[in-house]
C-alpha cells in the first residue's frame, strides 16, 4: 500500500491500540554520545587481532588421559 505521508508516533499508536490513554505519554529517550575515537575498527580488523591473540598464547598443556 502506498502512503501519502509519513504517520506519527501517535497515530501509529491509535491504529495499533484503538485509542489513546492517560496514562500513556510519549517520551523522548536520548542517545548516549558517541565515543571520540580517531577511527572505528572495523569487524574484520577486531577478528584479525583477536586471532593474532590467540596465535601468541601458550599452547595448554593437554587434559591427562584417564
Amino acid at each position: 500500500m502506498r502512503r501519502l505521508r509519513s504517520l506519527s508516533e501517535a497515530e501509529c499508536y491509535t491504529r495499533c491500540y484503538g485509542g489513546w490513554e492517560q496514562t500513556v505519554r510519549l517520551v523522548s529517550v536520548e542517545r548516549p554520545p558517541r565515543p571520540a575515537f580517531g577511527s572505528v575498527l572495523s569487524g574484520e580488523a577486531v577478528r584479525r587481532l583477536f586471532e593474532g591473540r590467540l596465535d601468541a598464547r601458550e599452547p595448554e598443556a593437554a587434559p591427562e588421559a584417564a
